[in-house]
């Protein structure tokens, strides 16, 4: 009676195509259930209220925080459970990212999530702590980013980039993209990863 149901799952488990085949058609399911109801959900495709696309001088300090790898050890993603909204702040939601390309959610913490930090601390804090970590928090393991303060924002690049995420849905106007350039010359990569990060999370009380 038995012995039907087992041949047939010893024939899957010594068949690797078979597998692999079974193991793709699962994932695929799962996968569809998973996201494609995202697609139709208003909370998470539409911006919450007062959201607005990063200005230039932010949006080159996003390309800055995504080339010297710092999501790597700050995720951007505070999960609804009270050890982590009493730490960080209020949980994130979708609508604060539809506007991120990607976005920096993150996996791992080895600095404090970043989230909810626009407006935490000063200028000159950022400053301070973006050039010499320990000069702060002296237990940091953070590594210094002096360079970050001499660089210059490479302001040429910039129309190019607003004008890809223009074409990937974020409603910045033709003015917009033509000005960036201007917008952000003089300005050191220093000042744009404070920009960036003085925006972070602010948009959610």
């Amino acid at each position: 009676m038995q012995s039907a149901p087992i041949r047939g799952h010893a024939r899957i488990e010594t068949s690797n195509l078979l597998m692999i085949v079974l193991i793709l058609v699962v994932i695929a399911i799962g996968g569809m259930v998973e996201i494609i109801p995202l697609f139709f959900q208003r909370s998470t495709t539409e911006p919450v209220a007062g959201l607005k696309p990063y200005e230039p001088l932010q949006l080159a300090g996003r390309d800055i925080y995504i080339r010297e790898g710092c999501y790597n050890c700050h995720s951007q993603m505070i999960r609804p459970l009270q050890a982590e909204t009493l730490r960080y702040g209020h949980y994130s939601t979708a609508g604060e990212f539809v506007y991120d390309r990607p976005f920096q959610w993150g996996s791992k913490r080895t600095g404090p999530d970043l989230q909810r930090v626009g407006g935490k601390y000063t200028d000159e804090w950022h400053r301070i702590h973006l050039v010499g970590p320990r000069d702060l928090v002296p237990e940091s393991n953070m590594p210094a980013y002096p360079w970050l303060a001499s660089a210059a924002v490479d302001a040429e690049h910039l129309p190019a980039h607003l004008r890809g995420m223009q074409r990937l849905g974020v409603p910045y106007s033709d003015a917009e993209v033509d000005g960036s350039a201007e917008a952000v010359r003089g300005k050191t990569e220093l000042d744009a990863l404070i920009a960036y990060l003085q925006s972070l999370g602010t948009h959610v009380k």
